[in-house]
C-alpha cells in the first residue's frame, strides 16, 4: 500500500479544462524518509517506518537519536508505519516524495479534527432546544436521560455534554486533483479533517469505486 505523511496547508480552488471550479485542500506531502523496514521473518508483519519533518537535536532523546543515526536519517518529529507487500523494494534512508501518487488517484486521508473543548448536547449531538420564551425556564438543557425507578440508571452511550472534536477521522475515496512534485504539494478534492498545520496521513484507498 502506498502512503505518505504530510501537513495541511489550507484550502483553495482550481479550474479544470472545462472551466469548472474545484475546491481543493493543499497538502505538503513529504518528503518522508524510511527509518526502519519490518519483515514477517523478524517482526511478524511487513511494513516500513517513515519519518517526517525535521526536529532539533536538543528536542530528541537518546533512544530516538540512536534510532535515526542507525538509519542515517536526520531527526524527525513524526514516525509512522505503512504496511507493504514487498518490503525488499525499500531501503533504509530512502526518500519518498509526493510523486508516488498521480493525478486522478483515489486516496484515504486521515487527520485529527479541530478540538472544540467541552460542548453541550445541542452543539455536540445536534439535539433540539427547549422553548426560548421567558416563562419556559428551560432553554438549552440536556433533556431527559432515561426512566425513573426502572432501570434507575442512565444507559451507556447517552448523548450528553462532553469533549467535542480532537478525534482521529478518515475521509475515504478522495480524488487527487493535482500534484506539484517540485514543491511536494498534493491537491485533494474537497475538505479533509484537521486545522492548518495539522499532520495528515495519505494512503491509497481501500474502497475504490468500481
Amino acid at each position: 500500500m502506498k502512503g505518505i505523511l504530510g501537513k495541511k496547508i489550507g484550502m483553495t480552488q482550481i479550474f479544470n479544462e472545462e472551466g469548472t471550479v474545484i475546491p481543493v485542500t493543499v497538502i505538503e506531502a513529504g518528503p518522508v524518509y524510511v527509518t526502519q523496514i519490518k519483515t514477517i521473518e523478524k517482526d511478524g508483519y511487513n511494513a516500513i517506518q517513515v519519518g517526517f519533518e525535521d526536529k532539533k537535536a536538543n528536542r530528541t532523546n537518546k533512544p530516538e537519536k540512536g534510532h535515526f543515526d542507525k538509519a542515517g536519517v536526520s531527526y524527525k518529529k513524526v514516525l509512522k508505519e505503512f504496511r507493504v507487500e514487498n518490503p525488499e523494494e525499500y531501503k533504509v534512508g530512502q526518500e519518498i516524495k509526493a510523486d508516488i501518487f498521480a493525478e486522478g488517484n483515489k486516496v484515504d486521508v486521515t487527520g485529527i479534527t479541530k478540538g472544540k473543548g467541552t460542548q453541550g448536547p445541542i452543539k455536540r449531538h445536534n439535539q433540539s432546544r427547549g422553548p426560548m420564551s421567558h416563562g419556559s425556564k428551560y432553554h438549552r438543557g440536556p433533556g431527559s436521560k432515561g426512566a425513573n425507578t426502572t432501570p434507575g440508571r442512565v444507559f451507556k452511550g447517552q448523548t450528553e455534554a462532553g469533549r467535542m472534536g480532537n478525534e482521529q477521522v478518515t475521509i475515504q475515496n478522495l480524488e487527487i486533483a493535482k500534484i506539484d512534485a517540485n514543491r511536494n504539494l498534493i491537491l485533494v478534492k474537497g475538505a479533509i479533517p484537521g486545522p492548518k498545520g495539522g499532520i495528515i496521513t495519505i494512503k491509497e484507498t481501500v474502497k475504490a469505486e468500481v
